[in-house]
């Protein structure tokens, strides 16, 4: 059976600032489709729990350090540069 919804009173996505917010951070995104090993994603849904993250973002992350050619050695020193910083 089809239901038939009312829209009448429906508000824009940028008129609601949760869907507003959603769209910005989606700009200059694209949707793909990846295989990746059970192991390794399971290793970014585990950092992602633990911070409070999104394993999708700590991915995008992970990819986009090594495109701009950064170790592991680089991420941690900049951590390690940016904690000591902060205290």
């Amino acid at each position: 059976m089809r239901e038939e919804y009312d829209f009448s009173n429906a508000k824009r996505a940028r008129d609601v600032p949760h869907l507003a917010r959603l769209q910005e951070e989606m700009a200059g995104k694209s949707r793909i489709t990846i295989r990746v090993d059970n192991r390794v994603l399971a290793a970014f849904k585990a950092r992602a729990e633990l911070t409070g993250g999104n394993y999708q973002t700590l991915m995008n992350e992970a990819l986009s350090q090594f495109t701009q050619g950064l170790t592991l050695e680089d991420v941690v020193r900049d951590t390690i540069r940016e904690e000591l910083h902060a205290a």
